[in-house]
């Protein structure tokens, strides 16, 4: 009978097993769920297009956001006529194309410039650079007083449910794997991290893995650009092995955007042609991690 003593023990042993294989199952299913990338990229790779048609493009070839560039070079001028369209006008550009937006670049103008049009949009990243290179003794000083500095801005991106990432540079405060270490010490607010130029680091012979996993969960913004010439900065058409840098991204669980870059680009139509080559050849390293 249902009501014995010895059946309703069984059962709730039984309950309490199938409980515990769920939870381990959860947990297990949980660890090895496999990391998601996702795929943008700037509108300076079609700098001699109007912004429509540079989002028209990157939406064609299959990328999920994109990431508006400040007047740059001769003929860039994208957050320039993003400014005359609006907020309502972007989102419009966007919604047509299916199109999230990653980032603002804002290396020309600063970020007080375009921060209430940037959390007007929905917000996002802003990336900025850093300011002159310190060694040694200097380096963590002159970080301390770096990130002070930026306060003014970063209270900036908190109004405007924003993020501001710095990128690292050549002969920049922020550049070697030091000063990587130097920031990521330091900065314990949420709305300020990295934005991770691979391309700068090989300047240096420096570990691109070795930065991702410093940054942790501070990069912000991840340029897939590597140091060749022409095309051969894309991932794919150039020479460097993509998939450390893709493991190493999975590994701090990384949640935005890994963005094929290049400066220097050709033409439209070839621009294209070799961005569509880069996020084939990202998308077959992404299956090997």
């Amino acid at each position: 009978m249902n009501s014995h003593p010895s059946h309703q023990k069984l059962t709730r042993r039984g309950f309490m097993t199938g409980v515990a294989a769920c939870a381990a199952a959860a947990t297990l299913s949980a660890k090895d769920a496999k990391w998601q990338m996702k795929l943008s990229t700037s509108t300076v790779q079609f700098g001699s297009l109007p912004v429509e048609d540079a989002c028209r493009k990157i939406a064609e070839l299959g990328f999920e956001a994109v990431d508006i560039w400040c007047p740059f070079g001769k003929q860039c001028k994208h957050l320039t006529e993003v400014e005359k369209l609006g907020a309502d006008g972007l989102k419009k550009i966007l919604e047509e194309n299916k199109l999230k937006l990653h980032a603002f670049s804002v290396y020309r103008g600063g970020y007080p410039k375009y921060a209430e049009l940037l959390g007007k949009v929905g917000g996002g990243v802003a990336v900025r650079g850093s300011t002159k290179a310190a060694k040694g003794a200097d380096l963590t000083a002159t970080m301390k007083k770096f990130i002070e500095s930026l306060k003014p801005q970063v209270e900036l991106a908190e109004k405007h449910n924003s993020y501001l990432a710095i990128e690292n540079h050549g002969n920049a405060l922020l550049h070697t794997i030091d000063s990587f270490k130097a920031f990521v010490d330091n900065n314990d607010n949420p709305r300020l991290g990295i934005a991770l130029a691979p391309y700068h680091l090989q300047t240096l012979k420096a570990s691109v893995p070795e930065a991702i996993k410093i940054s942790g969960k501070q990069l912000f913004f991840f340029y897939a650009w590597q140091k060749q010439k022409g095309k051969a900065q894309l991932p794919g058409i150039g020479t460097t092995d993509c998939v450390p840098w893709l493991k190493a991204l999975a590994e701090i669980k990384f949640s935005r955007y890994v963005n094929p870059f290049m400066h220097h680009e050709p033409k439209p139509e070839e621009m294209a042609e070799a961005l569509k080559k880069s996020r084939d050849y990202l998308i077959e390293c992404y299956k090997k991690i």
